[in-house]
């Protein structure tokens, strides 16, 4: 028995991505091999001819997929086999399915199932009935079947045998592989999603408002549209119904799929005896087998698609959240908000060693504003701080007015203060890590280290986080498991080893995260170097225990040793190549003459020292680290500035360019915070005079931008906003979408239309959520009606932009 190689798949993916197949060789092997994405992005250039992370990921995956095909195809062939049915022409039309649907198509005959009517027919004898009245039309299919009445078989009398041959039929059309995959496309490309509310549910389903009475083709759905009707259906307010093309004029006509049926066996009305009960035949075939599987088909690939992009959303999101720019090491003060339990306060230094901790009540109930403030300036002055960090949780708004307070009353402490996202603060404060790490501390005052931490460095922290706990997502808790796992964890590792972690500071979770490194080496890595002290060069990781040769490949040159014995040891540099940089130390003078020149390593030609192993692409690469070794790939920091006397929502007016931050980007557009404690929403036909289908091609979370206010509704508190400054409140134009059975408002495009209903097309959004990033000013915060359900941030930046019920839970 055999099957596509492995040569084939390579082939596949080589033309699928557009690269040539020995390169896709080149990196299957690697992959194999226990080589990792960022290291043979990195690393291994010359191998794979400069394929880039983004195209490995992508062949990973593809990987994937073809090698899940041929077990598949594997399996059905050796059931069909089994079966004594596996023709030469089978197992052709097998091996050259090209997808897992097709596959799936060829086998449906062949797959064991429980007894059909079909089944039970051929067993009662019916089937040469059915054969006979298929191929000869002429013949008057109830005289036909008197023939093959026998109650001792289970046929009654004519009538039971000729709707056994229907069966038996009905089974033969629906199990056509060329048919349903022809079928299939044209229902895809024909048909649409219908919606209707149920009886009864048009009030406590309120937020799908906008899908009470909707229709949309299927290739004309976005994701988050898909998503919303799927789960609208799931709560029981909606009825989804598939419609296979536009409705008929006349519904008494045969549709097209019920005579593309009928033709593809050679059934046409010419008038003679048998054609009706044929083409009847055909249509009960089509409504009641075809059209439901293949119904259950268009709707996975509806949900898949929803799925894929949604997931794509997240990992976007996620990516810029853990590239934020980092204050870096910067002595902060931590301060996570609250009411009657107080503000949890955290010091932590410029290494993120917590240094002092504490609990005030500035707000109601005890109201000691003076005294919070006081303790605040204290420890501010005893620790050198330079930042105040805000959690955006409850009483945020509140506690952003004492850090202003404290700013106020004592210049001479030179304090900046930003606004920090909470999400997943409070997962990581229970989890067993932080109990490991913050033993001493309660469980509540480790959300304000936490909080501190991630304005120092965003990625460092929150990578301790379960990625899908930080909320950044479209309808996360709809998706796949496996699949979103896989791509936000992909996403962790390429944003680590593409910044580089400092090995003698570095926690376990983010050593975990480095090439070649799991949690059991991480741990190990943190234990030695506990038990030794601080690790003095590269090579002193072959000491830990567990840490082979591979490991150690996959890992050194991600790896940073800042003020040990080689200096390249604190560069991206892999200490394979370091015979390199000593031929080029040898040209230049020295290595310290060297490291950060960048006239001495522009003098150098590259050309001259390449060789065997390390090939142009990895010499170009070295010199260019050289010159900025251990440069840190994310932006600069810097903070928004709110403008001063808008603070709430009552300050703003239609007409206001204001700065904000981006908080979140959703597939319609972009939630920007303008410092009034509730975020305005830049509807995607605001964003640019140019068409955009996707909002990050525009903005991305933590991005400060200008942005006019075009309509303020406080009543039901959403701002409109237009990223478009010459955009004037009341003109006419952007915004309003039209599809099938309704009309969805959305903020930010035409003044005036904001954000109708909290479900249908907008307000049940989920995606994003706060940006760790900088956020100075008064802002912030959340609607302190509407708190947010666990690990969904999304439907927090809905809320505080008004554009979900806020007991939605």
């Amino acid at each position: 028995m055999t099957t596509p190689s492995t040569g084939s798949i390579e082939s596949r993916i080589a033309e699928q991505l557009g690269v040539r197949e020995r390169q896709v060789r080149a990196a299957v092997e690697l992959l194999d091999g226990g080589a990792t994405v960022p290291f043979i992005a990195r690393y291994r250039k010359e191998a794979t001819e400069m394929l880039d992370d983004a195209q490995l990921r992508t062949l990973e995956e593809r990987l994937r997929y073809l090698r899940e095909l041929e077990e598949r195809r594997t399996a059905v062939l050796e059931s069909v086999a089994e079966q004594g049915k596996l023709t030469d022409e089978l197992r052709a039309a097998i091996e050259a399915a090209e997808t897992k649907a097709r596959l799936e198509d060829i086998y449906l005959p062949f797959k064991p199932k429980r007894r059909t009517k079909a089944q039970i027919a051929k067993e009662a004898g019916l089937e040469p009935l059915a054969d006979s009245l298929l191929g000869d039309p002429s013949a008057e299919p109830l005289s036909a079947a008197a023939a093959f009445a026998d109650p001792e078989r289970g046929v009654a009398d004519a009538q039971a045998a000729l709707d056994g041959a229907r069966a038996i039929l009905a089974e033969r059309f629906s199990e056509d592989a060329d048919l349903i995959g022809t079928l299939r496309e044209r229902m895809w490309g024909r048909g649409r999603l219908a919606a209707k509310v149920r009886e009864g549910q048009e009030e406590a389903g309120a937020k799908f408002s906008d899908y009470f009475d909707f229709a949309e083709p299927f290739t004309e759905l976005p994701s988050h549209r898909v998503l919303a009707m799927l789960r609208g259906e799931k709560e029981g307010v909606l009825d989804l119904n598939l419609e296979p093309e536009e409705p008929q004029a006349d519904p008494s006509a045969p549709s097209s799929y019920e005579v593309e049926v009928a033709s593809r066996f050679g059934i046409a009305d010419r008038g003679r005896p048998g054609d009706k009960w044929l083409l009847d035949t055909a249509r009960w075939a089509w409504r009641t087998r075809i059209m439901v599987h293949l119904g259950i088909d268009v709707r996975n690939r509806l949900r898949t698609a929803a799925e894929d992009e949604a997931v794509r959303v997240f990992a976007a999101n996620l990516r810029d959240l853990l590239l934020a720019a980092p204050a870096g090491t910067r002595a902060t003060l931590g301060l996570d908000p609250g009411f009657r339990t107080g503000v949890k306060v955290a010091v932590v230094d410029a290494t993120g060693k917590v240094v002092a901790t504490d609990t005030i009540y500035p707000h109601v109930p005890r109201n000691q504003w003076d005294g919070s403030l006081e303790k605040l300036a204290a420890l501010a002055r005893a620790h050198q701080v330079e930042l105040v960090a805000i959690g955006n949780g409850t009483a945020s708004r509140e506690t952003d007015k004492l850090a202003g307070d404290l700013i106020a009353a004592h210049p001479e402490l030179k304090l900046t203060k930003v606004m920090v996202s909470e999400a997943g603060a409070s997962v990581y404060s229970a989890s067993e890590f932080a109990s490991q790490e913050l033993p001493e501390l309660d469980v509540s005052l480790r959300g304000a280290v936490s909080i501190a931490r991630r304005l120092q460095d965003p990625l460092a922290e929150l990578v301790k986080i379960d990625p899908k706990s930080i909320g950044v997502g479209q309808y996360q808790h709809d998706l796949s498991e496996v699949k979103l796992s896989r791509s936000l964890d992909a996403v962790v590792e390429d944003c680590v080893n593409g910044v580089g972690v400092d090995v003698n500071t570095a926690s376990a979770p983010l050593l975990a995260r480095v090439s070649g490194i799991g949690s059991g080496l991480a741990e190990n890595i943190v234990a030695h170097r506990d038990s030794n002290g601080p690790f003095t060069s590269r090579k002193a990781l072959k000491d830990v225990s567990r840490l082979g040769p591979k490991a150690y490949e996959q890992c050194a040159g991600f790896l940073r040793i800042r003020g040990g014995d080689d200096p390249l040891d604190a560069s991206a540099v892999h200490p394979e190549a370091y015979p390199v940089v000593r031929r080029m130390a040898k040209a230049a003078g020295g290595v310290d003459v060297l490291i950060g020149s960048a006239a001495t390593l522009r003098s150098l030609n590259a050309q001259e020292f390449v060789d065997e192993k390390f090939g142009l692409p990895t010499v170009t690469d070295i010199l260019r680290e050289l010159e900025k070794p251990g440069r840190d790939p994310r932006p600069a920091f810097r903070t928004a500035t709110f403008r001063e006397g808008v603070e709430k929502l009552s300050d703003l007016e239609a007409g206001m360019v204001l700065e904000g931050v981006v908080t979140n980007v959703a597939a319609f557009g972009a939630f920007v915070d303008v410092g009034v404690h509730q975020d305005g929403l830049v509807h995607v036909s605001a964003m640019s005079r140019n068409f955009v289908k996707d909002p990050r091609e525009v903005v991305k979370p933590g991005d400060i931008v200008k942005v006019k206010v075009m309509e303020v509704d406080a009543a039901r508190k959403r701002i409109s906003l237009t990223l478009r400054l010459d955009d004037e409140p009341g003109a006419a134009g952007g915004g309003r979408e039209r599809r099938g059975g309704g009309e969805g408002r959305s903020g930010g495009g035409r003044p005036g239309q904001q954000g109708q209903g909290g479900g249908g097309r907008q307000g049940e959004r989920r995606g994003g959520a706060r940006a760790p990033q900088q956020r100075q000013g008064r802002g912030g915060g959340r609607d302190q009606s509407a708190p947010p359900p666990a690990n969904d941030a999304m439907a927090d930046a809905l809320r505080r932009a008004g554009l979900l019920d806020p007991k939605r839970r």
